[in-house]
């Protein structure tokens, strides 16, 4: 019988206090932090997005900003810029808040897509350029973005390529009945927020994401991943399939879920609960197929047994 370890259960109950009402997302949030991807979190304004992204970084005792993402944002107000210092005769970089351990994209889609791309290599490579000089971001380094629905004003569609940067996206969704009486009755969530402690720092956080590294793969879940990333690919259900690097996204967001479980090996149930997580913004429904990412992703776990 497995057995989520003494840590990570210690921080899924102090995060489930703040976010009421949302223990699949918390754990979902958790396991793709552990995993060292990035979360996008697309949902309506006022569902509790910025408060799980702060409790994520105060109970994990990591450095924390909120960038809010406008169409007039500029690369260099996220990343920083060099600045001529006379005393020193040279450019001197002054970092922006990109360089931090949690960073809060708020509303990254109403951003222009030059900013977003200045995102995209912080993201992916872990460092920045700037006039020719490359600057290494913190370890650890999570980018938690939020994102409105798109019939919003003033929002437009991330493209692919940044898509395919986030391990995972999620949506909270409104509380269940039960879950929001009690958020009207509780203490109020940001003053809650400050008087959560660390249960953690940036060090244990690293040594968390080697123990994930280090939860075992067996080559029949291999065969399970590969005839799963084939059978997106034959064009009855998705214009395109999942490529070689969602199998490794799968894979990673698989062997965390496997250690939030307390399994030193990654099981199919857990291949299939990160699935829709990790696969659905990664994925368009063919044409004709008579249904969303979600229920072809049920239809082709059903298929395949």
């Amino acid at each position: 019988m497995s057995t989520t370890p003494p840590l990570v259960a210690s921080l899924l109950q102090q995060l489930t206090t703040v976010i009421v009402g949302q223990d699949a997302v918390v754990r979902h949030a958790l396991t793709c932090l552990l995993a060292g991807g990035h979360l996008l979190i697309e949902d309506v304004p006022g569902v509790g997005k910025t408060t799980l992204a702060q409790a994520l970084a105060r109970t994990l005792g990591l450095r924390f900003a909120r960038v809010q993402f406008t169409a007039d944002l500029m690369p260099s107000d996220l990343i920083g810029a060099s600045i001529w210092q006379r005393e020193q005769q040279r450019f001197v970089f002054h970092p922006g808040p990109l360089f931090t351990e949690v960073l809060l994209a708020d509303e990254i889609n109403r951003a222009s897509p030059k900013t977003q791309s200045a995102l995209l290599e912080a993201m992916e490579e872990r460092q920045v350029s700037v006039d020719g000089q490359t600057h290494p971001l913190p370890s650890p380094f999570f980018v938690i973005a939020t994102q409105n629905p798109f019939e919003q004003r003033g929002t437009q569609a991330l493209p692919e390529s940044q898509l395919d940067r986030f391990l995972m996206r999620l949506s909270m969704g409104f509380p269940d009945p039960a879950a929001e009486r009690a958020l009207l009755r509780g203490e109020d969530r940001r003053t809650l927020l400050q008087r959560l402690p660390a249960l953690a720092d940036a060090s244990t956080l690293l040594q968390l994401q080697q123990a994930v590294a280090s939860v075992r793969v067996a080559e029949p879940l291999l065969d399970t991943l590969q005839t799963l990333l084939q059978a997106t690919r034959d064009g009855r259900r998705f214009v395109h399939g999942l490529s070689p690097r969602a199998g490794l996204a799968l894979l990673r967001a698989a062997r965390a879920r496997a250690f939030v479980e307390g399994r030193p090996y990654v099981a199919p149930d857990d291949l299939f609960a990160v699935l829709l997580p990790v696969a659905a913004h990664r994925l368009v429904p063919a044409p004709g197929s008579g249904s969303d990412v979600a229920g072809q992703l049920h239809a082709l776990l059903d298929e395949l047994g």
